[in-house]
Protein backbone atom coordinates (compact mmCIF):
# COMPACT_ATOMS: atom_id res chain seq x y z
CA UNK A 1 0.00 0.00 0.00
CA UNK A 2 1.11 3.35 -0.90
CA UNK A 3 0.47 6.63 1.31
CA UNK A 4 0.63 9.72 -0.87
CA UNK A 5 0.84 13.36 0.67
CA UNK A 6 0.74 16.40 -2.02
CA UNK A 7 1.71 19.84 -0.22
CA UNK A 8 1.13 22.19 -3.07
CA UNK A 9 2.22 25.35 -1.92
CA UNK A 10 2.40 29.13 -3.35
CA UNK A 11 5.76 28.99 -4.34
CA UNK A 12 6.75 24.68 -4.68
CA UNK A 13 5.04 21.27 -4.72
CA UNK A 14 6.07 18.71 -2.23
CA UNK A 15 5.36 15.17 -3.21
CA UNK A 16 5.96 12.34 -0.52
CA UNK A 17 4.79 8.85 -0.64
CA UNK A 18 5.12 6.57 2.24
CA UNK A 19 4.96 2.81 2.07
CA UNK A 20 3.42 0.83 5.49
CA UNK A 21 5.95 1.12 7.77
CA UNK A 22 5.67 4.93 7.38
CA UNK A 23 8.92 5.31 5.72
CA UNK A 24 9.47 7.48 2.36
CA UNK A 25 9.99 5.74 -0.82
CA UNK A 26 9.70 8.65 -2.90
CA UNK A 27 9.97 12.16 -2.53
CA UNK A 28 10.25 15.27 -5.04
CA UNK A 29 9.55 19.00 -5.46
CA UNK A 30 8.98 21.30 -7.86
CA UNK A 31 7.90 24.83 -8.61
CA UNK A 32 4.01 25.48 -8.54
CA UNK A 33 4.01 27.76 -11.30
CA UNK A 34 1.22 29.77 -11.79
CA UNK A 35 -1.80 26.99 -12.03
CA UNK A 36 -2.11 24.20 -9.11
CA UNK A 37 -4.02 22.52 -11.48
CA UNK A 38 -1.58 21.95 -13.86
CA UNK A 39 1.12 20.82 -11.09
CA UNK A 40 -1.10 18.36 -9.95
CA UNK A 41 -1.13 16.81 -13.20
CA UNK A 42 2.12 16.43 -13.23
CA UNK A 43 2.61 15.39 -10.15
CA UNK A 44 0.62 12.85 -10.75
CA UNK A 45 1.97 11.64 -14.47
CA UNK A 46 5.50 11.70 -11.79
CA UNK A 47 4.01 8.93 -9.75
CA UNK A 48 2.61 6.88 -12.58
CA UNK A 49 6.45 6.81 -14.04
CA UNK A 50 7.52 5.76 -10.61
CA UNK A 51 5.27 3.06 -10.74
CA UNK A 52 2.81 4.16 -8.20
CA UNK A 53 -0.79 4.07 -9.74
CA UNK A 54 -3.83 6.10 -8.16
CA UNK A 55 -6.27 4.70 -10.13
CA UNK A 56 -6.50 1.33 -7.93
CA UNK A 57 -6.62 0.38 -4.26
CA UNK A 58 -3.12 0.04 -3.38
CA UNK A 59 -3.14 3.68 -3.03
CA UNK A 60 -4.72 6.63 -0.92
CA UNK A 61 -4.10 10.30 -1.89
CA UNK A 62 -4.11 13.26 0.63
CA UNK A 63 -3.73 17.22 -0.54
CA UNK A 64 -2.95 20.12 1.35
CA UNK A 65 -1.33 23.15 1.17
CA UNK A 66 -2.53 26.23 -0.90
CA UNK A 67 -3.49 24.63 -4.15
CA UNK A 68 -5.25 21.48 -1.92
CA UNK A 69 -8.53 22.22 -3.78
CA UNK A 70 -6.34 21.39 -6.89
CA UNK A 71 -5.72 17.76 -6.79
CA UNK A 72 -9.11 16.28 -8.13
CA UNK A 73 -6.91 12.42 -7.81
CA UNK A 74 -6.92 13.22 -3.89
CA UNK A 75 -9.03 11.11 -1.91
CA UNK A 76 -9.19 13.89 0.80
CA UNK A 77 -7.70 17.17 1.38
CA UNK A 78 -6.60 18.10 4.86
CA UNK A 79 -5.45 22.05 6.02
CA UNK A 80 -1.88 22.93 6.30
CA UNK A 81 -1.97 23.57 9.61
CA UNK A 82 -2.79 19.93 10.65
CA UNK A 83 -0.51 18.31 8.32
CA UNK A 84 2.38 20.77 8.94
CA UNK A 85 2.30 19.51 12.32
CA UNK A 86 1.61 15.52 11.55
CA UNK A 87 4.44 15.57 9.74
CA UNK A 88 6.99 17.67 12.73
CA UNK A 89 5.78 15.05 14.91
CA UNK A 90 6.91 12.99 12.75
CA UNK A 91 10.28 13.91 11.77
CA UNK A 92 11.23 15.00 14.90
CA UNK A 93 10.31 12.08 17.21
CA UNK A 94 8.86 14.24 19.87
CA UNK A 95 4.95 15.37 20.60
CA UNK A 96 5.70 18.81 21.83
CA UNK A 97 7.18 21.08 19.30
CA UNK A 98 6.60 24.97 17.81
CA UNK A 99 6.76 24.45 14.03
CA UNK A 100 8.54 27.62 12.61
CA UNK A 101 7.64 27.06 8.68
CA UNK A 102 9.16 29.89 6.51
CA UNK A 103 7.32 29.41 3.43
CA UNK A 104 7.38 31.28 0.15
CA UNK A 105 4.47 33.83 0.60
CA UNK A 106 3.44 32.81 4.77
CA UNK A 107 5.25 32.07 7.50
CA UNK A 108 3.30 29.61 10.05
CA UNK A 109 4.08 28.94 13.74
CA UNK A 110 2.34 26.02 14.88
CA UNK A 111 2.68 25.26 18.57
CA UNK A 112 1.67 21.19 19.50
CA UNK A 113 1.41 19.21 22.20
CA UNK A 114 0.89 15.87 22.65
CA UNK A 115 0.86 15.55 19.31
CA UNK A 116 -1.97 17.74 18.81
CA UNK A 117 -2.19 21.29 17.68
CA UNK A 118 -2.80 23.48 20.44
CA UNK A 119 -2.15 27.26 18.85
CA UNK A 120 -0.59 28.57 15.15
CA UNK A 121 -0.19 31.98 13.88
CA UNK A 122 0.51 32.57 10.13
CA UNK A 123 1.03 36.06 8.30
CA UNK A 124 -0.61 35.77 4.77
CA UNK A 125 -1.08 39.36 4.52
CA UNK A 126 2.41 40.77 3.86
CA UNK A 127 5.44 39.27 2.72
CA UNK A 128 8.23 40.10 5.39
CA UNK A 129 9.33 37.47 7.21
CA UNK A 130 8.79 35.01 4.27
CA UNK A 131 10.85 33.48 1.65
CA UNK A 132 9.44 35.60 -1.03
CA UNK A 133 10.94 38.97 0.68
CA UNK A 134 14.15 36.71 0.85
CA UNK A 135 14.14 36.02 -2.93
CA UNK A 136 13.42 40.14 -3.37
CA UNK A 137 15.94 41.43 -1.52
CA UNK A 138 19.00 38.67 -2.99
CA UNK A 139 17.88 39.48 -6.61
CA UNK A 140 17.93 43.38 -5.32
CA UNK A 141 21.61 42.51 -4.56
CA UNK A 142 22.34 40.49 -7.62
CA UNK A 143 22.75 37.61 -5.67
CA UNK A 144 21.65 33.69 -5.30
CA UNK A 145 19.58 33.93 -1.71
CA UNK A 146 21.87 30.78 -0.60
CA UNK A 147 25.13 33.24 -1.70
CA UNK A 148 22.72 36.12 0.56
CA UNK A 149 23.23 33.68 3.42
CA UNK A 150 26.98 33.24 3.12
CA UNK A 151 27.83 36.63 3.15
CA UNK A 152 25.71 37.83 5.50
CA UNK A 153 27.84 35.59 8.20
CA UNK A 154 30.34 38.32 7.51
CA UNK A 155 28.11 41.45 7.76
CA UNK A 156 26.53 43.13 11.17
CA UNK A 157 25.63 46.89 12.35
CA UNK A 158 23.44 47.21 9.50
CA UNK A 159 19.14 47.32 10.16
CA UNK A 160 16.05 47.16 8.04
CA UNK A 161 13.51 49.36 9.77
CA UNK A 162 10.58 48.80 7.36
CA UNK A 163 8.76 45.28 7.78
CA UNK A 164 6.96 46.47 3.83
CA UNK A 165 8.96 44.36 1.50
CA UNK A 166 8.74 47.87 -1.13
CA UNK A 167 10.23 49.70 1.39
CA UNK A 168 12.30 47.40 2.54
CA UNK A 169 13.64 47.12 -1.17
CA UNK A 170 13.99 50.91 -1.32
CA UNK A 171 16.07 50.95 1.92
CA UNK A 172 18.26 48.42 0.12
CA UNK A 173 18.91 50.04 -2.66
CA UNK A 174 19.12 53.31 -0.59
CA UNK A 175 21.97 51.52 1.18
CA UNK A 176 24.05 50.17 -2.04
CA UNK A 177 23.55 53.98 -3.38
CA UNK A 178 25.86 55.20 -0.31
CA UNK A 179 28.18 52.41 -0.66
CA UNK A 180 27.54 50.07 2.68
CA UNK A 181 29.18 47.17 2.11
CA UNK A 182 27.37 43.88 0.71
CA UNK A 183 27.64 42.10 3.32
CA UNK A 184 26.61 44.10 5.91
CA UNK A 185 23.20 44.72 3.77
CA UNK A 186 22.64 41.22 3.59
CA UNK A 187 23.16 41.08 7.04
CA UNK A 188 20.73 43.51 7.74
CA UNK A 189 18.17 41.76 5.21
CA UNK A 190 18.52 38.41 6.83
CA UNK A 191 18.42 39.89 10.28
CA UNK A 192 15.20 42.11 9.42
CA UNK A 193 13.27 38.62 8.38
CA UNK A 194 14.14 36.82 12.13
CA UNK A 195 13.21 39.63 13.71
CA UNK A 196 9.95 39.23 12.31
CA UNK A 197 9.77 35.39 12.75
CA UNK A 198 10.80 36.30 16.19
CA UNK A 199 8.09 38.72 17.01
CA UNK A 200 5.64 36.18 15.94
CA UNK A 201 6.42 33.74 17.95
CA UNK A 202 6.47 35.90 20.74
CA UNK A 203 2.34 36.91 20.42
CA UNK A 204 2.27 32.69 21.17
CA UNK A 205 0.46 31.96 24.52
CA UNK A 206 2.00 29.82 26.85
CA UNK A 207 5.97 28.48 27.40
CA UNK A 208 7.20 27.51 23.81
CA UNK A 209 8.58 23.62 23.67
CA UNK A 210 11.46 22.30 21.23
CA UNK A 211 11.33 24.97 18.42
CA UNK A 212 12.38 23.20 15.10
CA UNK A 213 12.43 24.89 11.69
CA UNK A 214 10.72 23.78 8.39
CA UNK A 215 9.54 24.84 5.01
CA UNK A 216 12.18 25.83 2.33
CA UNK A 217 15.24 27.23 4.31
CA UNK A 218 15.47 24.14 6.52
CA UNK A 219 18.56 23.31 5.49
CA UNK A 220 19.91 26.72 5.41
CA UNK A 221 22.29 26.58 8.45
CA UNK A 222 23.08 30.18 9.24
CA UNK A 223 18.96 30.98 9.16
CA UNK A 224 18.87 28.07 11.84
CA UNK A 225 22.00 29.60 13.92
CA UNK A 226 20.48 33.27 13.51
CA UNK A 227 16.82 32.07 15.01
CA UNK A 228 18.19 30.22 17.73
CA UNK A 229 20.33 33.36 18.67
CA UNK A 230 17.40 35.79 18.69
CA UNK A 231 15.03 33.06 20.54
CA UNK A 232 17.38 32.07 23.36
CA UNK A 233 16.92 28.52 22.48
CA UNK A 234 18.33 26.13 20.07
CA UNK A 235 16.35 25.42 16.72
CA UNK A 236 16.42 22.04 15.51
CA UNK A 237 15.53 20.64 11.53
CA UNK A 238 15.85 18.12 9.06
CA UNK A 239 16.93 17.99 5.35
CA UNK A 240 13.97 16.76 5.06
CA UNK A 241 11.42 19.02 7.07
CA UNK A 242 10.48 21.00 3.89
CA UNK A 243 8.55 18.22 2.77
CA UNK A 244 6.57 18.12 6.62
CA UNK A 245 3.34 19.04 5.27
CA UNK A 246 3.52 16.21 2.52
CA UNK A 247 4.40 13.91 5.14
CA UNK A 248 2.02 14.89 7.22
CA UNK A 249 -0.50 14.73 4.19
CA UNK A 250 0.58 10.60 3.94
CA UNK A 251 0.18 10.09 7.04
CA UNK A 252 -3.21 11.60 7.11
CA UNK A 253 -4.04 9.39 4.10
CA UNK A 254 -2.58 6.30 6.07
CA UNK A 255 -5.57 7.30 8.48
CA UNK A 256 -7.72 7.04 5.98
CA UNK A 257 -7.18 3.48 5.41
CA UNK A 258 -6.77 2.09 8.55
Amino acid sequence: MNYIGIDIGSTCAKTVVLNEKEEIIQEFVQPTGWSSIDTAEEILQKLKLAGINLSDDSSCCVATGYGRISVPYADKAVTEITCHALGAVHLFHQPDLTVIDIGGQDTKIIQIEQGFVKDFIMNDKCAAGTGRFLEVMANTLSLRPNEMFDLARLGSDTTISSMCTVFAESEVIGLIGKGEPKENIAYAVVDSTIRKVAAQVSRMNGEMSTFCLTGGLCECEYIREALSKKLGKEVISSPDARYAGAIGAALSAMKIRK
